[in-house]
């Protein structure tokens, strides 16, 4: 490939993704909003805000200007928060090359219409666009842990275009032509960590854990194949693979945010601490409303609601989930 690598977004997986690639010998644009950040960032070679320990290589340019950063870019890669998707693909259409592939990596559903980031991007001109998903900590990526992902795109072309230029010996990459798939499984289990999270803060235990993830997962899938996904697609990386390390690792903000959540705290309290953000908790929002929209039973989902958007105590959350009706583990169709 030609020209440079634009990573639109210097978070914490924004300059992990920076990182993993200027290690590869490519040369990286790395834009943040905030000139403050991009000046510690030449200064001192370190996110200390969201990668503290991480040093910066060489290869990687740090700007606030979307011009320079995308104006010969090869790939572009969006690391913002899925609520900023949109108004970031508008700031940045201008500059973008003709036929530029943008790579999204957010993970979450946009709060008032419900759709897909993929699908945002598309509405705002961008044709050419891929998904990157999985079980992926920036903390991890950053030190070159290995880890695995998935990329998917309708056109495979695209997908092993991507794929090529982020797969390394501690990075693989795998493709999927899934993209509903993957982008509801990687937004979904946001809402199953906040859910285990909660589950670790009252102390309830690893059986309560891992009925939550595994029943989690059967929801997820049930709303994700009813909204065009796969159901393979949830038995791989985006699907239970992401879910397993979001509900199990303190890395994660989302099971953080739900320990805080068991333990008594407050939710604006929790979000105004923790410095970056819950992704979880808009998309408990849209998840359950397309939930009743398209008659899709996620029990937890709703529970996890009524806890950050109707001030239930999570004590009650617990018994109304024990408490349901008996059922079949297993139904026609997704579990």
């Amino acid at each position: 490939m030609t020209g440079t690598i634009a990573v639109i977004g210097a978070g914490s997986w924004g300059t992990a993704l920076a990182v993993l690639l200027a290690r590869k010998g490519l040369q990286v644009n790395l834009w943040a909003r905030r000139r403050e950040l991009v000046a510690e960032l030449e200064e001192l070679r370190e996110n200390k805000a969201y990668l503290p320990g991480v040093k910066l290589p060489a290869g990687i340019r740090p700007t606030t200007d979307l011009e320079l950063t995308t104006r010969e870019a090869g790939l572009v890669v969006l690391s913002v928060p899925s609520h900023a998707v949109r108004l970031t693909a508008r700031q940045v259409k201008p500059f973008l090359p003709p036929g530029i592939i943008v790579v999204n990596t957010a993970k979450g559903l946009e709060l008032d219409t419900k759709k897909r980031l993929s699908e945002v991007l598309t509405e705002e001109g961008l044709a050419q666009v891929a998904v990157l998903s999985g079980p992926s900590h920036a903390e991890e990526v950053g030190r070159g842990l290995p880890t695995t992902v998935v990329v998917a795109a309708a056109d495979r072309q695209i997908a092993e275009y991507v794929q090529d230029i982020f797969m390394d010996p501690t990075f693989r990459v795998y493709t999927n032509p899934d993209v509903a798939g993957v982008e509801f499984g990687g937004a979904l289990k946001n809402i199953i960590a906040l859910a285990t999270g909660i589950a670790d803060g009252l102390g309830l235990g690893d059986n309560a854990r891992a009925a939550l993830m595994t029943r989690g997962m059967a929801e997820i899938a049930r709303l994700g194949v009813a909204l065009g996904g796969k159901a393979m697609t949830f038995a791989g990386l985006s699907g239970i693979g992401d879910l397993i390390v979001t509900c199990t690792s303190m890395y994660s903000r989302n099971r953080r945010a739900g320990m805080q959540l068991g333990e008594g705290k407050a939710l604006a309290e929790i979000l105004s601490g923790m410095g970056m953000v819950v992704e979880g908790v808009r998309t408990t929002a849209a998840a359950r409303d397309l939930a009743r929209q398209h008659q899709i039973r996620m029990p937890i989902t709703e529970e996890i609601y009524k806890v950050l958007y109707e001030g239930k105590p999570v004590q009650e959350c617990v018994a109304a989930l024990m408490e349901r009706p008996r059922t079949h583990e297993v139904e026609i169709g997704i579990w």
